[in-house]
């Protein structure tokens, strides 16, 4: 952790200050959703450009499950990265995250498919993961449709969507599939507890803060036995080997940041191939700002992510 988060984020936190950002805790889920769409919805004119973009909907465990589709030019098949946005399983939508999305479709040369899974409170833990497990499954059974190489299939996600990630990993190992060549885990929420420095040190003053954390848990699980379960905490897994090779990205000054470093190393200790990215300077969220603050280290995040994907 540096001495103070890159100036940048700095000015960034200064200016959401200053406009008395609510905390999410404060917020009733509507609000607390209209607030990342106002924060985090980019403006169509500084919309990266790719290819083309679909939405489609595709079976689910209960109903349709809506993806949005990005693609690379050039001819096919490419790899294909099932992407699981943020939000702490409440907030957040492919339309949220859709510039980050944009950007690793055309980093990676790669086909993004983003899940617009269920969220809670109305649809709490498992509903979110038994989502994000049929996309992946669907994906997989998908590849002709797709134009993609199911042989370079990545799983990824931000926050919620690096737990996700993680978890479709887990449950893909017990099931016998699908096969899953990376797993790229942006910043994820790992365990469903408060106890490390960094919940400490970065409890509040850096956009995610511990009380929204608690507040999106909350609204995830119904009990909090759920939060023993590895799926919704991968790092209580018992045994983490078999796992596919796994990319964690952390970030200094966010409340995640000890339980992703403990993952990195959990999965490490298993004997799985682990590549940890640590961003000192940055907060939270810091994978997507690319247009508004427009961060280097966004940009690098993302480049970097998109070597790992186009080496599979």
């Amino acid at each position: 952790m540096a001495a103070e988060p890159h100036p940048d984020i700095q000015e960034l936190l200064d200016q959401l200050a200053a406009m008395r950002v609510p905390d999410f805790s404060d917020l009733s889920v509507d609000g607390a959703r209209s607030l990342i769409t106002d924060l985090f919805t980019v403006d169509e004119d500084l919309l990266i450009e790719v290819d083309t973009v679909q939405d489609l909907e595709i079976p689910g465990p209960n109903g349709g499950i809506p993806v949005r589709v990005y693609r690379p030019g050039g001819s096919g098949p490419h790899p294909v990265v099932v992407y699981f946005h943020g939000g702490g399983w409440v907030i957040g939508n492919p339309e949220t995250h859709g510039q980050g999305c944009r950007a690793l479709c055309n980093a990676g040369d790669c086909v993004v498919v983003s899940v617009d899974y269920r969220l809670a409170p109305e649809h709490p833990f498992p509903a979110p993961v038994e989502d994000s497990y049929a996309a992946t499954e669907w994906v997989t059974a998908h590849d002709d449709v797709l134009d993609v190489d199911t042989d370079r299939l990545v799983v990824a996600g931000d926050s919620a969507g690096g737990n996700l990630s993680a978890v479709v990993a887990l449950l893909a190992r017990e099931r016998g599939g699908p096969d899953i060549a990376h797993q790229y885990l942006i910043y994820p929420v790992i365990n469903h507890a408060f106890d490390t420095d960094s919940y400490v040190e970065n409890a509040e003053g850096y956009f995610l803060t511990r009380a929204s954390m608690e507040w999106f848990w909350d609204h995830y699980l119904e009990t909090d036995i759920d939060g023993v379960n590895p799926l919704a905490s991968p790092l209580r897994a018992r045994d983490l080997s078999g796992l596919p090779p796994a990319t964690v990205v952390t970030a200094g000054f966010d409340p995640l940041r000890d339980e992703g470093i403990a993952y990195a190393g959990r999965l490490e200790d298993a004997g799985v191939d682990v590549t940890h990215h640590h961003y000192e300077e940055m907060i939270h969220g810091f994978f997507g700002m690319l247009d508004e603050p427009d961060l280097p280290q966004a940009r690098d995040a993302v480049a970097t992510a998109g070597e790992t994907i186009q080496k599979l």
